[in-house]
């Protein structure tokens, strides 16, 4: 393990837990520690460019395509982009339902990526044999019935989604100025009783996320150690109040210390952020524009920001519903204040978001306005350019289209969550590794360390380079420092 002539190539089971396709380059100086590591994404970007040339109206269809695991965001801001382009406000019913169908996709994939893709390193342990840290693992350790209860409601959140949209994936509603049908009255009563069910398992979420991540104190140490922490800039959108909402608002970044950095509508990203390019990604690097690129680092003069759930209930002031609000007072507790700049935390974070979710669900469903016939406004516009954005479950989405006249698409761009968290995931990673590797000693469990520094992030690769690979084989490869490969480990 420590000669630097070895080159034996290791393959580490099961698969990572997280959906796209990458590699992960670590340099060691001649002392066999880190010098530098590159989570590298290998992926061909795609949509942009073959949506040219289609009609507007169709992006929506089109968009869900960019991944099975984030069809939900990218239809939900494709429709309200497409307003944006014909300059249509949608009927009151419409946007609740579009705010129903979007909630129940934050609840689905919070779930999943709570119980499934974080919940292993928690609940049965980081260091854990690989063939139990994975969700039978989680289920050995909490119990079957806690397992059914994850699949019941993950299954209601999809269930309201196929209710809305027609499928359950890849669903489709949202049309130019509104939604394609009115909500019946029964299946408005079959939400509210599948939200009110949530509601309850939202709160048992949060008990046991009390459990694993605060009260168990491996785990809080885990959480609250410094190879897992970064001071950066946040952003997240928020309402009036400056409470999180996932549908709609204006954005709001601030700084390492919390401070209102900018606030700016959704249409005017392009004038606060930029992206830079490095040759060893096909995934950009976006940063704020008027702090500037300042390579790889952090606190303030860096221009790297986060998104996702963290970091939005950093750039928040609190959430609009009570209970959420209550649990989310008590993380920034446990976290030692707020911001919280502990990347593990993100985990936390998601719960705290999913009992929000869940009680606006509650909220909406309830109202029986949701009911009203009126779902459409029949655009009248010229068709030229509009942004649409939404709080997806990894954070910011921006959908921006150009048109002509005639509503054919001219242009596309697509700001991604997992885009803008690229430069994170790679301080992250360097970070992570940094810490790990001393002396050309890579230990068995590197991989899995090494992945909790960026699988906190949710990423979903498949949507920041918009291509559908269906697999995740992750390798890293390790170099000394005359650029001479070490020693490679493979997903």
């Amino acid at each position: 393990m420590g000669n630097t002539a070895d080159k034996k190539i290791i393959t580490i089971e099961p698969v990572t837990r997280l959906e796209g396709e990458a590699k992960i380059s670590i340099h060691l100086n001649d002392d066999g520690n880190v010098e530098n590591a590159y989570f590298q994404t290998v992926e061909l970007r795609g949509f942009e460019k073959f949506c040219q040339g289609r009609p507007v109206e169709e992006m929506p269809r089109i968009v869900t395509r960019v991944c099975g695991v984030c069809p939900g965001p990218h239809h939900t801001a494709s429709g309200k982009a497409v307003d944006a382009v014909y300059n249509v406000a949608i009927p009151p019913a419409a946007r609740m339902i579009r705010e129903v169908f979007y909630l129940a996709h934050i609840l689905h994939s919070h779930i999943a990526h709570f119980y499934v893709l974080a919940g292993p390193d928690f609940v049965v342990g980081p260091d854990a044999d690989p063939t139990t840290r994975n969700i039978l693992g989680v289920i050995e350790k909490l119990g079957l019935d806690i397992g059914k209860e994850v699949i019941k409601h993950r299954g209601f959140s999809q269930r309201i989604q196929e209710i809305i949209a027609g499928k359950a994936t890849h669903g489709v509603c949202n049309l130019p100025g509104g939604v394609s049908k009115p909500l019946t009255a029964e299946h408005r009563a079959e939400i509210e009783h599948m939200a009110r069910s949530l509601l309850e398992f939202c709160k048992f979420s949060i008990t046991l996320a009390d459990d694993v991540l605060i009260n168990n104190h491996r785990n809080r140490e885990l959480i609250l150690n410094d190879t897992y922490a970064h001071k950066t800039y946040y952003a997240g959108t928020v309402d009036e109040n400056n409470h999180v909402n996932f549908y709609d608002g204006t954005v709001r970044v601030v700084t390492p210390e919390g401070k209102e950095y900018v606030r700016f509508s959704p249409g005017d990203y392009l004038d606060h952020i930029a992206e830079h390019v490095e040759p060893w990604s096909y995934l950009k690097f976006p940063y704020l524009k008027n702090v500037g690129w300042n390579g790889f680092t952090e606190g303030v003069e860096s221009g790297i920001y986060r998104v996702n759930s963290l970091a939005r209930l950093n750039a928040a002031d609190g959430l609009a519903t009570p209970l959420a609000h209550e649990a989310y007072e008590k993380m920034y507790d446990a976290l030692g204040g707020k911001p919280s700049h502990y990347t593990l935390a993100f985990n936390y974070a998601r719960v705290v978001e999913m009992m929000h979710a869940a009680e606006r669900l509650v909220e909406l469903a309830g109202d029986k306005e949701i009911l009203d016939d009126n779902v459409r406004t029949i655009p009248t516009a010229t068709p030229s350019e509009g942004v649409g954005s939404v709080e997806a479950p990894r954070g910011t989405l921006y959908h921006h289209y150009w048109t002509d006249e005639n509503g054919m698409v001219e242009k596309v761009n697509l700001l991604v969550a997992t885009g803008q968290n690229n430069g994170p995931m790679n301080l992250s990673i360097a970070k992570a590794a940094g810490n790990l590797i001393k002396n050309f000693d890579v230990k068995q469990g590197l991989l899995n360390m090494v992945e909790m520094a960026f699988r906190a992030y949710d990423p979903c690769l498949a949507c920041a380079t918009h291509m559908l690979p269906g697999r995740m084989p992750l390798e890293v490869t390790i170099f000394d420092s005359r650029k001479n490969l070490f020693k490679t480990l493979k997903r």
